[in-house]
């Protein structure tokens, strides 16, 4: 099989030929259907929403996670290499991949209750659900120590309070992998889900970069999430 574009190292020479054919394909599906699309959406900052159906179909959300968590149980090089693709068509396209699977697919696969699995992971998967995650504020930016979002135990609830800014695909996802610190100090991830009380979304417009991608800002107003 060809390398794709120059490749000065000879890494190819150190794949498969799964994984080479997997890198052909996913450098096909930016050629043909991406491409003719990203200046229109780079203009306007929009994402093409119409491509995420067949993202799902090629199972390029979470790849590398079992097919019964939604991925595609591929080889971690071989999800790098799907994204490394995806990102040379734009930055855009390669973000929207890998929040959904590496982000959001794999602490649900890793760390979520039997139920939370059985409600997300197909979905994510195939892509007729989509989801956020929730770490960088607009104070502190991605660094956890200085998290100022709250959460506050309430009986069998906790009650979560804050921002979060710069959010990849915030406004349009179903579910948000989001992060707190209790009365504690100590970090706690929740799902929220799209329509709770409190919980809004606004987009964040005339980006100079990553502008072919739904960036979002999220607001939590006491927020109640079940400990469940």
């Amino acid at each position: 099989m060809k390398n794709i574009g120059p490749d000065f190292y000879n890494i190819s020479d150190l794949l498969t030929e799964e994984e080479l054919l997997i890198q052909q394909t996913a450098y096909d599906f930016v050629q043909s259907e991406f491409m003719p699309l990203i200046n229109e959406h780079y203009e306007k900052g929009t994402f093409p929403m119409e491509l995420v159906p067949k993202l799902g179909e090629l199972g390029f959300f979470g790849s590398s996670l079992p097919e019964e968590s939604g991925g595609a149980g591929i080889s971690n090089v071989a999800y790098g290499l799907i994204l490394h693709e995806l990102e040379r068509g734009d930055s855009g396209l390669r973000s929207f991949a890998s929040v959904q699977g590496a982000l959001v697919m794999y602490p649900i696969h890793a760390f979520g209750s039997d139920e939370q699995k059985k409600t997300w992971l197909s979905g994510l998967g195939n892509g007729t659900k989509i989801g956020c995650f929730g770490l960088t504020e607009p104070n502190f930016g991605s660094n956890p120590g200085g998290m100022a979002t709250r959460c506050k135990r309430d009986g069998d609830d906790w009650i979560i309070n804050g921002n979060k800014m710069w959010i990849t695909n915030g406004s349009i996802a179903d579910v948000a992998v989001v992060w707190a610190r209790d009365e504690e100090g100590m970090v706690r991830g929740f799902l929220l889900e799209k329509g709770m009380e409190g919980f809004t979304s606004s987009d964040i417009h005339g980006k100079l970069s990553l502008r072919a991608s739904i960036t979002s800002e999220l607001s939590m107003v006491n927020v109640r999430v079940p400990d469940s």
